[in-house]
């Protein structure tokens, strides 16, 4: 048996190793490092397979949240509402802005923004909301949708682990996630679904006015070059990485189609045990499995992690702190939140390796594993 890895890179880049190298070189022939067509090109591909108007190509999925909140006019003292049990980029960025983010739960079975909260939480100072298609399950984007046009507050999507994800509407019609909200902002960190040979990311939006501000703030704030007509930042998706997740674009949906077997496989493995809840979904259409997490039930998580360790097998904790409860957000009130919920899944919670590049014989030793643990 391969060794086992969480995330299964090299593998995958050797199957496309001819494509990736010829277009890495012809980059490296033409010398136009920074922009130009191979940028461009990219960019219009990941906006048509994403169903959006617009794509900004930006320097990684941090800088695309940031930028976002600058486009739409958020200054310090406004709020946002967002999940708690999320990566810290979600809401650092807003603290960073001296916006106040306001935490609220999420949903147990889903992992993602809990849509009945969101109203409570809503006050004169409130401008967006930042639901998180969390794992690769997408948030309950019409219901938010809804809130927010009631609101008047903007939805930017965070949808650094869900890109290629169909979100089914109640009228039978679909969109991508990142494509629902007024801007939406991923991430091609190299574990990415789609991910790049270092960093990336991209910001979408389809209005045409917003589209002007994202690419200025992207570029100092350039309405052309040299002319800086608004405070910006310096964020770039360089031509290399442009010219290898074009490549990996063409594959996405099959990386995703494999990462759904592999989580089929788990699910049938897991099903008939109690004391292990395998990840939610409804049908195959709102799951994309950029993490397979589970829930345990009256199983000590961490002595099944270091179990895993001895055995070979790499697991991770997504996430062990919820954000209210960093010490970076002490200023905003972080500890005056009581969020049971998201409590209750950091101390439950355990992602198992899933990438595209996984083995039967390798998931026949994963479950052994973790089953003889949990029924010792």
């Amino acid at each position: 048996m391969n060794p086992i890895q969480m995330v299964d890179t090299k593998t995958q880049y050797h199957k496309i190793k001819n494509e990736v190298d010829a277009a890495v070189i012809a980059v490296m022939e033409s010398s136009r490092f920074i922009g130009g067509d191979v940028v461009s090109t990219f960019a219009n591909n990941l906006g048509k397979y994403h169903g959006s108007k617009h794509t900004i190509p930006c320097a990684n999925g941090t800088d695309a949240l940031q930028i976002a909140m600058m486009a739409l006019g958020l200054k310090a003292g406004d709020e946002v509402i967002t999940p708690s049990f999320t990566y810290i980029a979600t809401v650092e960025v807003a603290a960073l802005l001296g916006i106040k983010p306001i935490f609220i739960e999420v949903n147990k079975k889903t992992f993602c923004i809990e849509t009945a909260d969101i109203e409570k939480a809503i006050t004169t100072k409130t401008k967006a909301i930042i639901p998180v298609h969390l794992y690769g399950h997408s948030a309950d984007m019409e219901d938010i949708m809804n809130i927010a046009k009631k609101h008047n507050l903007y939805v930017i999507e965070d949808n650094a682990q869900g890109i290629g994800n169909d979100y089914t509407f109640s009228d039978g019609t679909s969109k991508k996630t990142g494509s629902i909200g007024h801007i939406g902002c991923t991430s091609f960190y190299p574990s990415k679904n789609l991910g790049g040979f270092g960093d990336g990311g991209a910001i979408f939006t389809d209005d045409d006015a917003l589209a002007v501000q994202l690419k200025m703030i992207a570029s100092h704030g350039q309405s052309k070059q040299y002319y800086h007509d608004v405070i910006g930042c310096n964020s770039r998706l360089d031509a290399m990485q442009a010219a290898i997740l074009d490549i990996k674009l063409k594959y996405l949906d099959e990386y995703i189609a494999a990462r759904r077997k592999s989580a089929d496989y788990y699910d049938a493995a897991f099903a008939s045990n109690e004391k292990i809840t395998t990840p939610f979904r409804v049908g195959n259409n709102n799951h994309v499995f950029h993490q397979y997490t589970l829930t345990l039930n009256g199983v000590d998580r961490d002595a099944l992690k270091l179990h895993l360790e001895t055995q070979g097998i790499p697991s991770m904790i997504y996430y062990p702190v919820p954000a209210h409860k960093q010490k970076m957000f002490e200023a905003f009130g972080g500890g005056d939140y009581d969020l049971p919920i998201s409590d209750w899944l950091t101390e439950r919670v355990i992602s198992l390796p899933m990438h595209t590049e996984l083995e039967k014989e390798q998931q026949d030793f994963i479950v052994k594993n973790i089953l003889d643990f949990v029924n010792r």
